[in-house]
Parts: structure tokens; C-alpha cells; sequence
């Protein structure tokens, strides 16, 4: 036949027995449905105060037997959400944190318009560089006037 059905609001737990006839009868370690506030013939079973410890409970009807272990964490000061709101929640955080994206590249583009008209006047093109200092004297670079000291060094052919 069926699935047994649970409910959980706050610390109560309410099992539906998957049989449909009336007269079942619940089966719980240490209390029967009568110890829990409920008759015993009817389909659901109601746990109040539940502990969250796991438990076997059963229901039968006539030679019929089904068993359920029940491993229902509950609390006492818990709400529940239906999926719209969680849906919401998720949509305003994608919102504000989208707001937060467009006021941080608006305002860091601004400044950086700003900073370069306000800075330095020299060009930002590349900069000039000079050849590391000569180690050594007998590598020093051609300077102007001198080329005819290095004149005489050019490819041989071999």
C-alpha cells in the first residue's frame, strides 16, 4: 500500500499510517497511542514534545504490520519558510549585492578619471631607459667621436 506521511511543526510529530481502515493500532517503544493523547484507532499518530532521539514506530491492522524508523530532528523555537520567501530572500541579496557592484565601479572610474587629470604632467607613455652602468671599462659604449677607435672591428670573413 502507501508511505506513511510525517508532519513536523515545532517539537510535534504527526505520522500517518499508510492504512487506510479504521482500528490500527501504533506501536511505539515505551509508549502506546494512548500514552501520546491520541486514540489508538485512528490513522495518525502524534508525538508531542519529541526528544529528536530516533525511534521505531509501527502501525498495524489486523495481521498487517508496517514499520517506520523515525529520525526527526526537531526544534522548539524554529520557523518555517515556504519557497516564495526563501525565493525573495535570494533575489533581494542578488539585488543589493548587483547595487553594491555598480556604486563600486561607478565611484572607482570616477576617481580614476580624476587622478589622472589632476596628477603629474609627465607623460604616461613609456618611460626612457638607460642602459644598466658598464661593469667593466673595456666594454664602455661608442660615444660620439670616438667611432674611429672601434672602426677597424667589423665582420671578417672567414
Amino acid at each position: 500500500q502507501g508511505e506513511f506521511l510525517v508532519e513536523i511543526s515545532g517539537t510535534t510529530v504527526t505520522i500517518t499510517c499508510p492504512f487506510e481502515d479504521e482500528g490500527i493500532q501504533w506501536k511505539l517503544p515505551g509508549r502506546t497511542g494512548a500514552a501520546s493523547g491520541t486514540d489508538t484507532m485512528e490513522r495518525k499518530f502524534i508525538i508531542k514534545d519529541h526528544d529528536s532521539t530516533p525511534t521505531n514506530l509501527s502501525c498495524s491492522l489486523g495481521n498487517n504490520e508496517r514499520q517506520l524508523y523515525l529520525n526527526a530532528r526537531v526544534c522548539a523555537n524554529c520557523e518555517e519558510l515556504d519557497a516564495l520567501t526563501v525565493a525573495g530572500i535570494i533575489a533581494a541579496d542578488l539585488l543589493i549585492t548587483l547595487g553594491v557592484l555598480i556604486l563600486v565601479h561607478y565611484f572607482s572610474k570616477g576617481r580614476k578619471g580624476r587622478a589622472s587629470a589632476a596628477g603629474d604632467s609627465r607623460p604616461r607613455g613609456q618611460k626612457m631607459q638607460r642602459p644598466p652602468p658598464v661593469p667593466n671599462p673595456d666594454y664602455e659604449p661608442i660615444r660620439k667621436g670616438q667611432r674611429e677607435l672601434y672602426a677597424g672591428l667589423g665582420p671578417r670573413g672567414i
